[in-house]
């Protein structure tokens, strides 16, 4: 059904080329006869270049994994609330992009922070592709603001980390040994309702040869918290393989796209300007609200042509402050 509804997609489009085409041919016949069609133009070649982004994305989308729905996960950074403050900023601004692309979500793991923000926080993200455009967000997250938590109104920056794993499905083996594995039950934090906070519904996870550990206290059964911590589990085992491969492969391709959490990959500015900087593709965004807001679409096309040409998007002339 998936490679159905894909060559469907991919027909559609084609049929959508070729009338946008053809009305351009039209209007520019008719500007070389003298008529004054530059406003018509102008209106058809932005849903043109829509058009032609977006089925560049998708031709780049060709990894093993790109088209699995992903795992994300946000951690703050030192800061205290200030940091805290900028995950839950990120995740408000994933979950707005996963719902204007249709995807559906699921907070399996929040931890709220003191006061406020988030301490870190564990999301699903389904549907077809979601893993290969997310890959653009693995890094560290820089934000530079007036603090709204400063009485005396300075400037702050913040960084918050966000790593994102394939799902993997039951085609793939990935072999879990129990006998590797403790799991341990406590009663969830938050809202919930009685039966949340006075059961042992939460669920934690340890995988004692790599050290990985997840938790999921989303649900209100135990039971379904087991099954999703155990996916977690999985998606992560699997990427601990493929970063081993990774590195194996092409030490060169590691240093040029590192996912360690000392990487800045992104810098937010909302003073004493307001820009956005990817430090990898060079791209830069005047309009900050907007991609706050979920409209994420220019920055993961310019790092999906970065990553696989090398191509950057921008020139790197903008200063940023320190």
């Amino acid at each position: 059904m998936q490679a159905r509804k894909r060559l469907e997609e991919a027909i559609a489009n084609d049929g959508r080329i070729h009338s946008l085409t053809d009305d351009l041919d039209t209007l520019f016949e008719l500007a070389r006869e003298g008529e004054n069609v530059s406003a018509d133009i102008e209106r058809d070649l932005k849903p043109y270049a829509a058009l032609l982004e977006r089925l560049e994305t998708a031709m780049l989308l060709s990894g093993e994994n790109d088209r699995r729905s992903a795992i994300v996960t946000i951690h703050p950074g030192a800061g205290g609330t200030e940091s805290q403050d900028w995950a839950e900023m990120l995740l408000r601004m994933y979950l707005r992009w996963a719902e204007r692309e249709g995807f559906a979500t699921v907070v399996t793991d929040r931890l709220e922070g003191e006061g406020a923000g988030i301490k870190s926080v564990t999301f699903e993200v389904n549907g077809e592709n979601a893993y290969g455009l997310l890959q653009s967000e693995i890094g560290v997250h820089r934000l530079v603001r007036i603090s709204p938590f400063d009485a005396n109104a300075r400037r702050h920056t913040s960084f918050a980390s966000v790593f994102v794993y394939p799902q993997v499905d039951d085609e793939i083996k990935i072999d879990i040994r129990m006998e590797d594995v403790r799991i341990d039950t406590f009663r969830a934090s938050g809202a919930g309702g009685q039966h949340v906070n006075m059961t042992d519904s939460a669920v934690r996870m340890t995988h004692f040869p790599t050290g990985i550990v997840v938790q999921c206290q989303n649900e209100r059964s135990q039971h379904k918290n087991r099954a999703s911590a155990m996916k977690q589990m999985r998606a992560r085992l699997y990427e601990f393989e493929m970063e081993k491969k990774r590195v194996e492969q092409s030490k060169v391709e590691d240093s040029k796209l590192e996912i360690n959490f000392g990487s800045q990959i992104r810098s937010y500015v909302l003073a004493p300007y307001r820009l956005i900087k990817d430090h990898r593709t060079k791209l830069s965004i005047g309009d900050v609200d907007r991609v706050l807001d979920g409209d994420m679409d220019r920055l993961m096309h310019a790092f999906l042509v970065y990553k696989h040409t090398g191509k950057v998007s921008g020139d790197g002339k903008e200063e940023l402050p320190d």
